[in-house]
């Protein structure tokens, strides 16, 4: 619903101008919740989630387009992802695979398994605790990016064992998107489909192609347009060519080889990682970021019934629980075993004890297919608002428990 009210006067004037009116509304109140967030010595993010809640649908007045906030949302995801992009190298990636690979399968089941005994336990269908887990499973990209760049961390050893984490959990969770109808026929006990593996191998090799295709063709093409460009010596054509790439090869990755937005943005920014242009192309598109950023975590606070916590206040502790301290102290776990030092395993921990955006994804699909009742979906939204506002305390706290070791 992109309004209430009766399509005339200022409601009227909304509904017709649904995009102007969501990004409107949603920036001037993220930015008055944002500083008085900030002037309370809280995350600027709780006021971009609150300012959701009031242009949402379960609070009075204007309702803004969600479909459009989500979508909105999607952009800021492909910068940042793009952003990022711009400032790795594969050898940093590979450098973190060895930890990154198995620290991300190993806490997705972890979260995945916790979710899934909390929905048996809870009286939920195999199918529906399975939907449960998989979606309390992955990292939100924009929080957790959001969280390095704040704290200049991108480029640290933790920076890059995160996002090459993070790189590891958007090919299993574009899997497990391809898959999820498969899964839930399993968790019920149902006939698996024969076309399960050829699904698997058929995305396997998709996503395989299309990072070959950015190896071979992107890493030679993309260079080259970038400097063909800047030689014109407009900063308008520089500025839009780089919005152009990061966007086109997001969506082709999506529309033709089954991949995320997220991920085709990532690799798109990588192949131009170390040309001259490389910081400029970052400095112009940061406010651009920054905004779109700001519009995801609007859209998260517009899909937030507040009511259930009040009417699931024990459930909702018990899925925020698997969230924080159930995936925190799973990376805690794979890092120490990995023997690296105690400051990056909690700095991991902490920048991974949230969910966000593919978490809808999974659980939009799950009320799809008819596995995902409202109030299951309700109780992972409320993990996903709860667990993003409390990212940034958890930071804070790795942070002066290192500064007080830095003194001892």
């Amino acid at each position: 619903r992109p309004c209430r009210g009766s399509g005339r006067g200022q409601f009227g004037v909304m509904e017709k101008y649904a995009l102007i009116s969501i990004i409107v509304l949603g920036l001037v109140l993220a930015f008055v919740f944002g500083f008085a967030a900030q002037k309370l010595r809280l995350s600027p993010i709780v006021g971009y989630l609150l300012a959701g809640v009031a242009v949402g649908p379960y609070t009075p007045g204007f309702v803004g387009d969600n479909n459009l906030a989500m979508q909105l949302a999607e952009i800021g995801v492909i910068l940042l992802m793009f952003g990022v992009g711009l400032k790795f190298s594969l050898s940093d990636l590979w450098s973190v695979r060895g930890v990154a690979l198995p620290g991300a399968l190993v806490q997705m089941g972890a979260a995945t398994g916790l979710g899934y005994l909390f929905g048996i336990v809870t009286g939920l269908s195999s199918a529906e605790s399975l939907v449960l887990g998989v979606s309390l499973s992955v990292a939100s990209t924009v929080v957790l990016l959001r969280a390095l760049e704040e704290r200049k961390l991108v480029k640290t050893e933790e920076g890059r064992l995160c996002v090459g984490w993070l790189v590891v959990e958007d090919v299993a969770i574009v899997l497990a998107i391809v898959l999820l109808p498969t899964l839930v026929a399993i968790g019920d006990g149902g006939q698996v489909s024969s076309d399960a593996a050829f699904q698997i191998l058929e995305t396997l090799l998709k996503i395989a192609a299309f990072v070959a295709l950015m190896l071979v063709v992107g890493a030679r093409v993309f260079p080259w347009l970038i400097v063909q460009v800047a030689h014109t010596k407009s900063r308008e054509l520089l500025s839009l060519g780089t919005m152009a790439l990061a966007l086109g090869v997001a969506y082709a990755a999506y529309a033709f080889f089954d991949a995320s937005f997220a991920l085709g943005a990532f690799l798109a920014g990588i192949m131009l990682n170390g040309t001259k242009f490389t910081h400029k192309i970052a400095e112009d598109s940061q406010p651009m970021r920054d905004t779109f950023a700001v519009l995801f975590f609007v859209s998260v606070g517009m899909l937030f019934d507040p009511s259930v916590l009040v009417e699931q206040p024990l459930s909702i502790a018990a899925v925020v629980g698997i969230v924080v301290l159930g995936k925190g102290l799973a990376a805690l776990a794979i890092t120490t075993l990995f023997k690296l030092p105690l400051k990056t395993g909690l700095l991991v921990a902490a920048a991974l004890a949230q969910i966000g955006e593919f978490s809808f994804v999974l659980a939009g699909l799950g009320r799809t297919l008819g596995v995902l009742s409202e109030e299951t979906y309700n109780l992972i939204l409320a993990a996903a608002l709860l667990s993003i506002a409390i990212n940034p305390v958890l930071f804070g706290l790795v942070e002066r428990w290192g500064k007080r070791q830095a003194v001892a």
